[in-house]
């Protein structure tokens, strides 16, 4: 995974906003080097992630797939096949990419938001909320600090964070007493 950001995606309503979500639905965008990690890994870290037997409650949190070409879609279309094989109700939808409008600043990296001394520290290297969202590193922390990844993991990446001595100690005191279960995510 290179980076991610959130957003809103699937919909005509022209340039939704949280308030304004219109028809389209919350929406996790996500770059991804396929020499690394193929898109069908992605699909299967997808369906560990969430039950595709809950129904949404609304079209804004709907659970589905976008699709950018006829691969893709193949792809996705195996993997909820292979997922109905194993339960009765699939709720999981698969559509088209029609395009995808940023979330506001607030919601982009909110965990790592949450965390105000090591916000500001990448806000330094980042100052642009462009070049914030755009980097890998602070992709990778906010993944951590959600709970995703490994202690192993953490401590193989962290040099590479730009973080201070005392940002390393705090994001690694952090992962060790609030979040003290990983969940498994290769990425």
């Amino acid at each position: 995974m290179v980076r991610t950001r959130v957003g809103y995606s699937g919909g005509l309503t022209p340039s939704p906003t949280y308030r304004n979500i219109g028809d389209h639905s919350e929406a996790l965008q996500v770059d991804y080097d396929p020499s690394r990690i193929s898109y069908r890994e992605l699909l299967d870290i997808f369906w560990r992630a969430h039950d595709p037997g809950i129904r949404s409650w609304s079209r804004q949190y709907r659970v589905v797939i976008f699709y950018h070409n006829e691969e893709q879609k193949r792809l996705a279309l195996a993997s909820i096949d292979r997922e109905a094989s194993k339960r009765k109700d699939i709720y999981t939808e698969i559509s088209p990419f029609s395009g995808f409008t940023l979330a506001e600043d607030y919601h982009q990296k909110y965990r790592l938001q949450q965390e105000s001394d090591l916000s500001a520290e990448f806000d330094a290297v980042y100052p642009s909320m462009k070049d914030f969202l755009n980097s890998t590193a602070i992709a990778r922390v906010n993944g951590f600090l959600g709970g995703y990844g490994s202690p192993e993991l953490l401590a193989k990446e962290i040099d590479s964070y730009g973080l201070s001595a005392s940002s390393k100690k705090r994001l690694i005191d952090l992962l060790s007493s609030t979040r003290p279960v990983f969940r498994s995510c290769p990425l």
